[in-house]
């Protein structure tokens, strides 16, 4: 694999002089027009730019599409992942699903080239033995499977993911519900609730809200892997990195992508709004978000992949490649439910006979 250079100069996108890092509003300045474009520097003096969202969505320039390499494209008729590898590599089955349904695709759009990647960090084997370990730690899984869902299918891969920030500023009206009780003649004890109109603001900033775009790994399993440390460890991008693995070509473009990231800021919006809100209970929450300064980043994040069949179902097991967090699916042995529910149902009976 080759090296990464750290990227030292940067045109200036309005009027193509060369622009200057300015620690103060944390962005490249252009000293001759003024334009600003967001970027990230990182400890060792790479830069890693931004992409302000609203510019790229109206028109994305060619001069950042494609892979900076020759690669080549496949697409699964299967699972219907498009893969990308070195162009002398030949491939026979679907690293995602296993299937050999794969053909060669040469009309896909040239897709908007990956600005920073993650380097993988752990290893094969340390994956292997992982995965050994979480296969036993699951009781309720057949004691074959270990054997039968055997590591030799695993591939190491970068996905694309795009990452979005933004700065919210938040105003909210709620019902602010305050509980008080009454107690009837009887003693009986009532609890109620008066209601009173409540108001607020929320300003917030978005730091790297990952939004995958992969559709060969199973979308549960990809939330499960997260975090990954995109803002603290991301390289520029250098297609040298590529060589040797298989990378996904994203499937979620960044219209759809840009989407999912405002539904997961407003989620996340909605959240910090109620926990201002007064009293004991409330309803009726009513969010008026209004973003600024968004951008985004198209990068590459290391995954280790196993596809294994047991009975006549597929299941895949992933690992981040970073950080070595696992999330995987597997299959239930009916045979040990069923041997649970029976012991279940004998102690109940013999309890039900004590207590008569």
């Amino acid at each position: 694999m080759s090296e990464v250079t750290a990227i030292s100069k940067f045109a200036c996108p309005a009027c193509g002089a060369e622009a200057v890092w300015t620690p103060a509003k944390h962005a490249l300045v252009c000293p001759y027009c003024g334009t600003v474009s967001p970027a990230e520097l990182k400890n060792d003096g790479t830069l890693v730019e931004e992409n302000d969202l609203v510019a790229m969505l109206r028109a994305i320039p060619d001069d950042q599409r494609g892979w900076a390499a020759v690669r080549k494209t496949v697409k699964c008729q299967s699972c219907h992942a498009i893969s990308v590898f070195d162009e002398k590599r030949v491939a026979q089955n679907c690293d995602f699903c296993g299937s050999p349904a794969i053909i060669a695709v040469d009309d896909v759009g040239t897709p908007i080239r990956p600005g920073s990647q993650l380097p993988f960090k752990i290893s094969e084997s340390q994956v292997r033995e992982d995965i050994r370990r979480w296969y036993a730690s699951h009781f309720w899984a057949p004691n074959a499977l270990g054997q039968k869902a055997m590591t030799d299918t695993l591939h190491g891969m970068y996905l694309p993911y795009w990452t979005f920030d933004a700065h919210a500023e938040c105003p909210w009206e709620a019902e602010a519900g305050y509980y008080y009780y009454t107690t009837d003649s009887k003693g009986n004890r009532t609890q109620h609730t008066r209601w009173e109109y409540a108001s607020g603001h929320v300003s917030s900033d978005f730091d790297d809200v990952l939004v995958p775009a992969s559709k060969g790994v199973h979308t549960a399993l990809l939330e499960k892997l997260q975090p990954f440390p995109t803002t603290t460890d991301l390289l520029p991008y250098d297609p040298g990195y590529l060589s040797g693995w298989v990378v996904e070509q994203y499937q979620i473009d960044l219209v759809q992508a840009a989407q999912d990231s405002r539904n997961r800021m407003d989620n996340i919006l909605r959240s910090q709004c109620t926990e201002q809100i007064p009293g004991d209970t409330s309803r009726n929450l009513q969010i008026s978000p209004d973003y600024s300064a968004q951008t985004f980043k198209h990068v590459l994040l290391p995954v280790w992949l196993l596809t294994y069949t047991y009975g006549t179902k597929t299941y895949q097991v992933t690992v981040n490649g970073a950080t070595g967090k696992i999330g995987g699916e597997y299959p239930l042995s009916w045979v040990k439910i069923t041997i649970a529910v029976i012991i279940a149902l004998i102690i109940l009976g013999i309890f039900m006979s004590s207590q008569n």
